[in-house]
Protein backbone atom coordinates (compact mmCIF):
# COMPACT_ATOMS: atom_id res chain seq x y z
CA UNK A 1 0.00 0.00 0.00
CA UNK A 2 1.31 3.61 -1.12
CA UNK A 3 1.89 6.17 1.59
CA UNK A 4 -0.37 9.07 0.96
CA UNK A 5 1.66 12.71 0.65
CA UNK A 6 0.84 13.32 4.47
CA UNK A 7 1.67 9.85 5.67
CA UNK A 8 5.55 8.97 7.08
CA UNK A 9 6.92 5.71 5.00
CA UNK A 10 6.47 2.30 6.68
CA UNK A 11 9.32 1.33 8.48
CA UNK A 12 10.10 -2.41 7.30
CA UNK A 13 12.70 -3.04 9.36
CA UNK A 14 13.34 -2.13 12.46
CA UNK A 15 16.76 -2.40 14.95
CA UNK A 16 16.97 -1.44 18.01
CA UNK A 17 19.83 -1.74 20.75
CA UNK A 18 21.56 -4.75 18.81
CA UNK A 19 24.79 -6.12 20.09
CA UNK A 20 26.11 -8.82 18.68
CA UNK A 21 29.83 -10.49 19.42
CA UNK A 22 31.83 -13.48 18.86
CA UNK A 23 33.97 -14.42 21.68
CA UNK A 24 35.17 -11.43 23.31
CA UNK A 25 34.94 -9.54 19.99
CA UNK A 26 31.99 -6.97 20.11
CA UNK A 27 31.20 -6.02 16.54
CA UNK A 28 27.84 -4.13 17.24
CA UNK A 29 26.79 -2.45 20.27
CA UNK A 30 23.40 -0.47 20.73
CA UNK A 31 22.70 -0.59 16.53
CA UNK A 32 19.65 1.30 15.61
CA UNK A 33 18.50 1.25 12.14
CA UNK A 34 15.34 1.89 9.77
CA UNK A 35 14.42 0.87 6.59
CA UNK A 36 11.80 2.52 4.46
CA UNK A 37 9.11 0.55 1.87
CA UNK A 38 10.59 0.88 -1.02
CA UNK A 39 13.89 2.79 -0.68
CA UNK A 40 17.08 1.13 -1.73
CA UNK A 41 19.44 1.86 1.50
CA UNK A 42 23.01 1.57 0.80
CA UNK A 43 24.84 0.03 4.06
CA UNK A 44 28.41 1.16 4.18
CA UNK A 45 31.16 0.86 6.63
CA UNK A 46 35.48 0.01 6.89
CA UNK A 47 36.11 -3.69 7.62
CA UNK A 48 35.08 -5.65 10.12
CA UNK A 49 32.29 -3.08 10.93
CA UNK A 50 29.63 -5.66 10.33
CA UNK A 51 27.81 -4.90 7.34
CA UNK A 52 27.32 -8.30 6.63
CA UNK A 53 26.93 -9.51 9.86
CA UNK A 54 24.08 -6.92 10.18
CA UNK A 55 22.07 -8.46 7.07
CA UNK A 56 23.00 -11.87 8.38
CA UNK A 57 21.30 -11.02 11.73
CA UNK A 58 18.32 -9.32 10.15
CA UNK A 59 17.61 -12.39 8.20
CA UNK A 60 17.64 -14.66 11.20
CA UNK A 61 20.89 -16.53 10.35
CA UNK A 62 22.81 -15.26 13.28
CA UNK A 63 21.42 -14.64 17.02
CA UNK A 64 22.21 -11.52 18.29
CA UNK A 65 22.73 -11.31 22.11
CA UNK A 66 20.80 -8.19 22.64
CA UNK A 67 18.37 -5.71 20.92
CA UNK A 68 15.30 -6.86 18.73
CA UNK A 69 14.56 -7.21 15.11
CA UNK A 70 11.54 -6.31 13.50
CA UNK A 71 11.05 -7.02 10.25
CA UNK A 72 7.36 -6.58 8.51
CA UNK A 73 6.16 -6.31 11.47
CA UNK A 74 7.16 -9.44 13.35
CA UNK A 75 9.98 -10.36 15.57
CA UNK A 76 12.48 -11.98 14.05
CA UNK A 77 14.04 -13.54 17.08
CA UNK A 78 10.81 -14.56 18.56
CA UNK A 79 9.43 -16.66 15.83
CA UNK A 80 7.93 -19.87 16.02
CA UNK A 81 9.63 -21.87 13.12
CA UNK A 82 6.38 -21.76 11.58
CA UNK A 83 6.37 -17.86 11.19
CA UNK A 84 9.56 -17.46 10.79
CA UNK A 85 9.16 -19.95 7.69
CA UNK A 86 6.49 -17.41 6.31
CA UNK A 87 8.02 -14.56 7.34
CA UNK A 88 11.33 -15.94 5.04
CA UNK A 89 8.98 -16.02 1.69
CA UNK A 90 8.37 -12.16 2.46
CA UNK A 91 12.50 -11.85 1.32
CA UNK A 92 15.10 -12.82 -0.71
CA UNK A 93 19.07 -12.52 0.04
CA UNK A 94 21.53 -12.69 -2.30
CA UNK A 95 24.78 -13.46 -0.91
CA UNK A 96 28.29 -12.42 -2.44
CA UNK A 97 29.07 -13.97 -5.72
CA UNK A 98 25.66 -15.22 -5.72
CA UNK A 99 26.05 -17.78 -3.68
CA UNK A 100 24.66 -20.80 -6.24
CA UNK A 101 24.53 -24.10 -5.39
CA UNK A 102 27.44 -25.67 -7.93
CA UNK A 103 25.55 -29.27 -8.09
CA UNK A 104 22.56 -27.16 -10.04
CA UNK A 105 21.57 -25.85 -12.87
CA UNK A 106 20.59 -21.55 -13.11
CA UNK A 107 16.77 -22.92 -14.20
CA UNK A 108 17.79 -25.50 -10.30
CA UNK A 109 18.86 -22.87 -8.35
CA UNK A 110 16.01 -20.00 -9.06
CA UNK A 111 13.57 -23.50 -8.46
CA UNK A 112 15.25 -24.05 -5.44
CA UNK A 113 13.16 -22.00 -3.18
CA UNK A 114 10.05 -22.82 -4.91
CA UNK A 115 11.09 -26.65 -4.27
CA UNK A 116 11.86 -25.54 -0.32
CA UNK A 117 8.63 -23.37 0.55
CA UNK A 118 5.82 -23.86 -1.95
CA UNK A 119 3.70 -26.93 -3.28
CA UNK A 120 3.70 -25.51 -6.50
CA UNK A 121 3.78 -28.52 -9.51
CA UNK A 122 7.27 -28.86 -11.37
CA UNK A 123 5.76 -27.61 -14.63
CA UNK A 124 4.81 -24.20 -12.75
CA UNK A 125 8.22 -23.69 -11.03
CA UNK A 126 9.49 -24.16 -14.31
CA UNK A 127 7.66 -21.44 -16.10
CA UNK A 128 8.15 -19.16 -13.38
CA UNK A 129 12.12 -19.66 -13.23
CA UNK A 130 12.04 -19.14 -16.91
CA UNK A 131 10.53 -16.07 -16.30
CA UNK A 132 13.01 -14.44 -13.58
CA UNK A 133 15.76 -15.54 -15.44
CA UNK A 134 14.66 -13.84 -17.98
CA UNK A 135 13.99 -10.56 -15.76
CA UNK A 136 17.65 -10.77 -14.59
CA UNK A 137 18.72 -10.22 -18.26
CA UNK A 138 20.07 -13.92 -18.46
CA UNK A 139 20.05 -15.06 -22.08
CA UNK A 140 18.35 -18.29 -22.90
CA UNK A 141 21.39 -20.44 -22.88
CA UNK A 142 22.08 -19.91 -19.49
CA UNK A 143 19.45 -21.77 -18.41
CA UNK A 144 20.81 -24.93 -18.64
CA UNK A 145 24.18 -24.08 -17.18
CA UNK A 146 26.47 -24.73 -14.04
CA UNK A 147 27.50 -21.82 -12.07
CA UNK A 148 31.08 -23.21 -12.86
CA UNK A 149 30.00 -22.65 -16.45
CA UNK A 150 29.03 -19.14 -15.83
CA UNK A 151 30.86 -15.64 -15.98
CA UNK A 152 31.20 -13.60 -12.63
CA UNK A 153 28.69 -11.66 -13.73
CA UNK A 154 26.22 -14.28 -15.08
CA UNK A 155 26.38 -15.78 -11.63
CA UNK A 156 25.27 -12.86 -9.61
CA UNK A 157 22.36 -12.30 -12.14
CA UNK A 158 21.56 -15.82 -11.49
CA UNK A 159 22.20 -15.30 -8.05
CA UNK A 160 19.51 -12.60 -8.08
CA UNK A 161 17.02 -14.47 -10.14
CA UNK A 162 17.12 -16.76 -6.77
CA UNK A 163 16.39 -13.82 -4.49
CA UNK A 164 13.44 -12.96 -6.27
CA UNK A 165 12.27 -16.23 -7.11
CA UNK A 166 9.02 -16.24 -4.62
CA UNK A 167 8.23 -12.43 -5.35
CA UNK A 168 9.59 -11.08 -1.97
CA UNK A 169 8.61 -7.23 -0.78
CA UNK A 170 12.67 -7.31 0.31
CA UNK A 171 15.84 -8.06 -1.12
CA UNK A 172 18.90 -8.28 0.71
CA UNK A 173 22.03 -8.10 -1.60
CA UNK A 174 25.59 -8.60 -0.20
CA UNK A 175 28.12 -6.68 -2.19
CA UNK A 176 26.18 -7.08 -5.24
CA UNK A 177 28.90 -5.44 -7.71
CA UNK A 178 31.94 -6.12 -6.05
CA UNK A 179 34.44 -8.22 -8.74
CA UNK A 180 32.80 -6.94 -11.42
CA UNK A 181 34.50 -4.41 -13.80
CA UNK A 182 33.19 -0.68 -14.27
CA UNK A 183 30.73 -1.25 -17.26
CA UNK A 184 29.20 -4.82 -15.65
CA UNK A 185 28.58 -2.87 -12.57
CA UNK A 186 27.29 0.09 -13.92
CA UNK A 187 24.73 -2.71 -15.65
CA UNK A 188 24.28 -4.53 -12.43
CA UNK A 189 23.06 -1.07 -10.32
CA UNK A 190 20.83 -0.49 -13.29
CA UNK A 191 19.27 -4.01 -12.87
CA UNK A 192 18.85 -3.47 -9.56
CA UNK A 193 16.76 -0.15 -10.06
CA UNK A 194 14.61 -1.13 -12.70
CA UNK A 195 13.74 -4.34 -10.72
CA UNK A 196 13.00 -2.58 -7.46
CA UNK A 197 10.69 -0.22 -9.63
CA UNK A 198 9.19 -2.73 -11.40
CA UNK A 199 8.29 -5.17 -8.72
CA UNK A 200 8.10 -2.08 -5.66
CA UNK A 201 10.69 -4.21 -4.18
CA UNK A 202 12.65 -2.69 -0.69
CA UNK A 203 16.46 -3.20 -1.40
CA UNK A 204 19.33 -3.64 1.35
CA UNK A 205 21.93 -3.30 -0.46
CA UNK A 206 25.43 -3.91 1.58
CA UNK A 207 28.35 -2.38 -0.76
CA UNK A 208 31.12 -0.25 -0.60
CA UNK A 209 30.50 0.54 -4.46
CA UNK A 210 30.69 4.48 -4.69
CA UNK A 211 29.54 4.26 -8.10
CA UNK A 212 25.97 2.04 -6.98
CA UNK A 213 25.73 4.63 -3.52
CA UNK A 214 25.76 7.65 -6.34
CA UNK A 215 23.60 5.85 -8.98
CA UNK A 216 20.85 4.29 -7.27
CA UNK A 217 20.59 4.34 -3.21
CA UNK A 218 18.12 6.54 -1.87
CA UNK A 219 19.54 6.78 1.19
CA UNK A 220 23.31 5.44 2.87
CA UNK A 221 23.58 3.80 6.40
CA UNK A 222 27.41 3.77 7.45
CA UNK A 223 28.35 1.56 10.07
CA UNK A 224 31.23 2.89 12.28
CA UNK A 225 32.50 2.54 16.09
CA UNK A 226 30.05 -0.67 16.24
CA UNK A 227 27.02 1.20 15.40
CA UNK A 228 25.28 3.17 12.52
CA UNK A 229 26.71 6.25 12.52
CA UNK A 230 24.80 8.13 10.23
CA UNK A 231 21.88 7.50 7.87
CA UNK A 232 20.64 10.29 4.76
CA UNK A 233 20.86 11.01 1.40
CA UNK A 234 24.19 11.37 -0.30
CA UNK A 235 24.33 15.15 -0.12
CA UNK A 236 23.94 14.58 3.51
CA UNK A 237 26.78 12.29 4.17
CA UNK A 238 28.99 14.79 2.05
CA UNK A 239 28.26 17.41 5.42
CA UNK A 240 28.69 14.63 8.23
CA UNK A 241 32.01 16.04 9.97
CA UNK A 242 33.71 12.76 11.17
CA UNK A 243 36.87 11.25 9.91
CA UNK A 244 35.97 8.25 8.14
CA UNK A 245 32.99 9.42 6.66
CA UNK A 246 35.13 12.63 5.61
CA UNK A 247 37.52 10.74 3.75
CA UNK A 248 35.26 7.73 1.98
CA UNK A 249 32.97 10.56 0.71
CA UNK A 250 35.51 13.48 -0.12
CA UNK A 251 38.28 11.01 -0.51
CA UNK A 252 40.16 10.72 -4.25
CA UNK A 253 37.79 7.84 -5.08
CA UNK A 254 34.82 10.06 -4.46
CA UNK A 255 35.51 12.45 -6.59
CA UNK A 256 36.53 10.34 -9.22
CA UNK A 257 32.98 9.44 -8.92
CA UNK A 258 30.75 12.15 -7.93
CA UNK A 259 28.65 14.38 -10.10
CA UNK A 260 29.90 18.06 -10.88
CA UNK A 261 29.35 19.79 -7.09
CA UNK A 262 29.72 17.01 -5.17
CA UNK A 263 32.49 15.22 -3.11
CA UNK A 264 34.42 18.70 -2.92
CA UNK A 265 37.00 19.58 -0.29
Amino acid sequence: MMDGPDQKPETVIRVRDLVTRFGTHTVHEGLDLDVRRGEIIGVVGGSGTGKSVLLRAIVGLLTPQEGRIEVLGQDVGRTTEDEYRRLRRRWGVMFQDGALFSSLTVQGNVEAPMREQTGLSPELRRTLADIKVRMVGLPDSAHAKYPAELSGGMRKRAGFARAIALDPEIVFLDEPTAGLDPIGAAAFDTLIRQLQAALGLTVFLVTHDLDSLHAICDRIAVLAERRVLAVGTMSEMLDIDHPWVREYFHGPRARAVAPSGQAKD
